[in-house]
Parts: C-alpha cells; sequence; structure tokens
C-alpha cells in the first residue's frame, strides 16, 4: 500500500542555530514527526519563502507533494490578517510563515487536501476561512478564568475540555478530555465553513472541524501527548485515515 505523505509547515528560529551557526534555520517539532511515523504517514516539512512575490503560486506547487497537511503550533497570528492592529499584549509574530500558511490551507482546501490544525494551527485555520481570534484571551475575553497558558511541563494535561456528541472528534476522543493548554490567542469569530466541536469550561474553543470532516483542528498539543495517552494518538490516526482518500 502507498504510503501517506504528510506535509508540516515549518517555524524557523530567531536565534543562529547550534548545529549550522546561521539565522532563521526552518524546523518542525520531533513529537509532531514521530506521531506521524506511529500513525502510519510519512513527514515531509514544508518551509516558507523569504521572497513572497511568489507565494501563492509556491503553495499551489507544495500542494502536489502532499497527501495530508499539517499546521502545527508556533508564533502568535499576526492581526493584520484578520482586520486588526497589534495590541500591546501581542506576542511574536511571523508574517512571512502566516501568508505562507494562509496561501497553502486554502489551495489544500480548494485541492480536497485533508487538514489537521494544532494550537496556532487552528487558529490560522481559522483566519484563512474568513474567522477572527482574540489577540491575547486575558485582555479582550473577560469571560476567560482558565489558564490556557499553563506553566507545567507542556506535555502535562492541565484543563478539560468537552466535546460536542454529534461531532466527528467525539466519534475519536468521547466526550471529555484531559488536554494540555499553552496559548494566549483563541478564536473570536469561528469561520462561516467550520464548527466549534470542544469548550474548555470558560467557553474558549478548543476545537473545530468541517462538515466535510477533511479539516479537523485542535487547540491543544496532542503531539506531545500520544504516547501516555492513546485517545490524542487517535487524532493522527485518524488524520493519515482521511489523508488517504
Amino acid at each position: 500500500m502507498k504510503k501517506v505523505i504528510i506535509a508540516i509547515t515549518a517555524d524557523q528560529m530567531i536565534e543562529p542555530s547550534v548545529v549550522i551557526n546561521q539565522n532563521r534555520a526552518d524546523f518542525s517539532p520531533n513529537d509532531l514527526k514521530e506521531a506521524i511515523f506511529q500513525a502510519g504517514g510519512i513527514p515531509i516539512v514544508l518551509p516558507f519563502p523569504e521572497d513572497l512575490t511568489n507565494v501563492d503560486d509556491a503553495a499551489r506547487a507544495y500542494v502536489g507533494l502532499f497527501d495530508g497537511l499539517v499546521i502545527p503550533g508556533g508564533p502568535d497570528i499576526d492581526p493584520t490578517f484578520f482586520g486588526e492592529e497589534p495590541i500591546c499584549e501581542l506576542g511574536r509574530t511571523n508574517y512571512k510563515r502566516d501568508r505562507f500558511e494562509l496561501a497553502l490551507i486554502k489551495a489544500a482546501v480548494s485541492a480536497d487536501k485533508a487538514i489537521f490544525g494544532i494550537c496556532r494551527g487552528l487558529q490560522v485555520i481559522n483566519v484563512a476561512l474568513g474567522g477572527t481570534l482574540y489577540q491575547d484571551l486575558y485582555v479582550q475575553n473577560n469571560k476567560s478564568l482558565l489558564k490556557h497558558a499553563q506553566t507545567a511541563p507542556g506535555s502535562f494535561p492541565t484543563h478539560h475540555v468537552t466535546v460536542k456528541n454529534e461531532s466527528h472528534l467525539h466519534e475519536l476522543i468521547g466526550s471529555r478530555a484531559y488536554v494540555n493548554s499553552r496559548h494566549h490567542q483563541a478564536i473570536k469569530a469561528i469561520s462561516p465553513v467550520l464548527s466549534a466541536t470542544a469548550f474548555a469550561s470558560d467557553g474558549v474553543i478548543e476545537a473545530v472541524e468541517s462538515s466535510e470532516k477533511n479539516i479537523l483542528a485542535v487547540q491543544w498539543h496532542p503531539e506531545n501527548m500520544w504516547k501516555e495517552d492513546s485517545a490524542q494518538l487517535m487524532l493522527f490516526k485518524d488524520f493519515i485515515k482521511r489523508s488517504q482518500k
């Protein structure tokens, strides 16, 4: 059987790499790569171009190389992409990565490729498809009461999410999950083509999916939890299955 090729969009180091002693080395999370291997896929990493002149063409060309697309975690999203100016609480951004991922998501949707978003990935998918974000939950959403940016080790679960019964996510992990949480941005207005399928107890959207099941995204980091929590590995196995179609 043909192996499923899974693309992961790259982040960039902001300090010189200790290996090659150069700035802006591209990288992807090791735990994410291993989760894809474990689920039966073959991961490849897609760096974004520094010159954005032909970024839409590059995105369309990339789409022909893979069966499924993962948008992983990373820095904050530049709010100008959803019509806002930055507030003081905004963290580090990388507008070049944002611009590339927005183009790549749209190209992947047009090609009917399976997409899986993780943390920032959920947020940028929402923006790409017409939604907006809280730049900082605690400043812009006075209903947010939970600690969403945990100080516990990143692989440890720290709060629960409730999953909608009728959702595809419910088929995979059940009605309630104990998850990790490393974010201060979150969905504000959800994209019209997505449905919210999991929530924290303070109402923050913790997962979204599309009606055709080709898009599923979570606000937590299952790539850091799958070795100890088999339910989190189900998210990757399902993604590989969706990518085979």
